[in-house]
């Protein structure tokens, strides 16, 4: 089937371009366009598109305001949101994946690339440029520990499955990780599945902020 796609950006010139990029590839589908982050919102839930093209910076509605709005919807809570950005800085990351976003990704990306994320992005799994991963762990290392830390939500967890989501949050794929762990691919979907449920994460996106903000990442690059 294809993957439909909505793209949100602000400015004209570069839309087309995405939408073009999009409607050449034989199993994506451009859905719509959106110029502000509140068209956004409401062609997704008009529309209802497999993955979200979202640029940042957009009137009327940011793209991480528009991210939250559409992510937090069950109307379109199944909705993937890939973020697209000139800017890698930390803050607009944590923001975005803490908005429900389920991937970002600089501009500068090639095309190839980009129509890779979203195919990667629409089967449920997050995606992080590199170097947006390594200036994640490097921030989070550097914080100080929060004074309750919520690492109990992990309580419940085996230690295999710790050290999945800690593999995970440095952004290995499902072949990665079963390469890693000497485990079938089968078995790699499995734990993650289990972690999903465990932790009431929506995609792989939301088990790399849990994996942040419990400490486990941090605990394990200091160790």
């Amino acid at each position: 089937m294809n993957i439909r796609v909505l793209v949100a950006e602000d400015q004209a010139l570069v839309r087309s371009g995405f939408r073009l990029l999009v409607d050449t590839a034989p199993d994506l589908i451009g859905v719509g366009e959106a110029s502000t982050g509140a068209e956004a919102v409401e062609l997704a839930r008009r529309v209802r598109p497999d993955v979200i093209l979202m640029d940042i910076r957009m009137p009327e509605l940011d793209g991480i305001e528009a991210t939250r709005q559409i992510c937090g919807d069950s109307a379109t809570g199944g909705v993937r949101v890939l973020i697209l950005t000139t800017f890698d800085l930390d803050e607009y990351v944590h923001a975005a994946l803490r908005a429900g976003a389920s991937g970002f990704l600089l501009k500068d990306t090639p095309p190839a690339g980009l129509l890779s994320a979203i195919r990667i992005v629409a089967q449920g799994e997050a995606l992080l440029a590199p170097s947006v991963t390594r200036r994640l762990i490097a921030e989070f290392t550097r914080r100080p520990e929060p004074a309750q830390s919520p690492a109990s939500r992990l309580d419940g967890l085996t230690d295999r499955e710790r050290e999945v989501l800690i593999l995970i949050a440095h952004g290995l794929s499902n072949h990665e990780l079963a390469v890693h762990l000497h485990l079938s691919v089968a078995t790699v979907k499995t734990h993650i599945g289990r972690l999903l449920a465990k932790l009431h994460a929506r995609d792989r996106a939301q088990l790399v902020i849990t994996a942040y903000e419990s400490g486990l990442v941090t605990a394990a690059v200091r160790g």
